[in-house]
């Protein structure tokens, strides 16, 4: 690991005093919350390096041989700032020593330089001649490639411009694992969201004040009906005044120092008739340092018995050995239908129906309609990709951040 020390006479000499490299390192920081924000970053260190572009090159999912580069740089047709691919495998800096400075004389020698196929192809349609960069590693294995350059008119970068260079890395690196632990936390958020709406359960995250700041699908369409629960004002309230009493007093109860650690749980009664919604508050611990409003303090889950099944077809009929023909049948008597309703639904004969019964109870193992259906809601059938794809859970108030590599529009 590259370490290098600058005495204030040579950072001022750079036109890096302590305030400007505070500076830069905060922008660093603040890339790694959002991905957008790091393009700040890149134009200051354009800027302080006098340099022609200032670009990271970011690993692309599932393609190990292309990269996305954030280039701050005048690109002509793309703008100040623009996001490109990189062709790895056609690099010569490919397998440098991780988290150490290298220009292209540490590389190769001029003459190399100039006969390559990268620089005749990429370089020299942009002007670029002189570079340095590094190759950051982080301590899952990950790699950020970071690039400086300056034309041919300009000087090559001298041992104090490289020396600061390599005063960056450590926040690169850091900044680069922050983005990572972030990215994993939100893609698993959503993986358990989606799982929790293909078991049809409603979910709605709650501010300190009561106000909605999230919900699922399967809120949604609850709140559009309002038949029972509706919103008002940005809060959750139930229908007739008794429930949202009830409601009201569980939601406070959620934010009370003194909060029960379990859940609470009430029955909401709906106007149509239907049968009621089951309705749970538990609150959210919180973890953070500091004192904030807006963020996450209650979860509130509903279940409407009244609705059907998110089930997947595919896995039905995967994990049962089904036909299709059998399936459409399983999945229908899962949503409550009986056997007669169900083939009027599927437009076929009830002896038809019956006979895929009898099969479907051979592949199942059970003996009565009701074990089916005891089975098909038990098992892993609604966790499979649904019907109807899901959408991703809704920012009601106070947007969560963004951790997806920003690509240019």
């Amino acid at each position: 690991m590259e370490k290098a020390v600058l005495t204030h006479d040579a950072l001022a000499g750079l036109g890096c005093d302590l305030a400007t490299f505070d500076r830069l390192v905060g922008e660093v920081y603040e890339g790694a919350l959002d991905p957008k924000l790091m393009a700040r970053a890149l134009t200051s260190f354009r800027t302080l390096y006098a340099a022609n572009y200032a670009t990271l090159i970011l690993r692309v999912p599932d393609q190990p041989d292309m990269g996305v580069m954030i280039i701050s740089g005048d690109i002509e047709g793309a703008g100040d700032v623009s996001y490109m691919t990189y062709p790895q495998t056609n690099t010569p800096f490919t397998n440098q020593p991780p988290d150490h400075v290298f220009t292209v004389d540490d590389v190769m020698t001029p003459a190399e330089w100039e006969r390559s196929a990268y620089f005749k192809m990429f370089c020299s349609q942009q002007d670029v001649y002189h570079v340095m960069g590094a190759d950051i590693s982080t301590p899952d294995g990950g790699k950020l490639r970071f690039r400086i350059t300056r034309s041919r008119r300009e000087p090559n970068f001298s041992a104090d411009e490289r020396a600061l260079c390599g005063m960056f890395l450590p926040h690169l690196r850091r900044a680069l694992q922050v983005h990572n632990l972030l990215d994993r936390s939100e893609s698993l958020s959503e993986l358990y969201s989606q799982a929790i709406s293909r078991l049809s359960v409603a979910t709605l995250v709650l501010d300190e004040s009561g106000s909605v700041l999230r919900v699922n699908p399967v809120a949604q369409e609850i709140l559009a009906s309002a038949d029972g629960l509706k919103l008002v004002g940005g809060r959750l309230e139930a229908t007739y005044p008794s429930d949202n009493r009830e409601l009201q007093r569980l939601i406070r109860a959620a934010f009370s120092p003194d909060a029960p650690k379990g859940a609470e749980a009430m029955s909401v009664t709906r106007p149509s008739g239907l049968v009621n919604l089951g309705l749970v508050v538990e609150s959210i611990p919180s973890l953070d340092w500091a004192d904030e409003r807006g963020k996450p303090a209650a979860l509130v889950y509903i279940r409407d018995a009244a609705s059907k099944s998110l089930a997947s077809e595919v896995v039905t009929k995967q994990l049962f050995n089904l036909t299709r023909a059998e399936t459409a049948l399983a999945m229908e008597l899962a949503n409550g239908l009986s056997l007669e309703e169900a083939a009027e639904e599927l437009n076929i004969r009830r002896n038809t129906a019956r006979a895929h019964l009898r099969s479907i109870f051979s592949k199942t193992g059970v003996r009565r309609q009701t074990e089916l259906v005891r089975i098909l809601l038990n098992s892993v059938v609604a966790l499979g990709k649904p019907k109807v794809a899901l959408k991703a859970p809704e920012r009601l108030k106070v947007p969560l951040p963004q951790l997806a590599v920003a690509r240019r529009a």
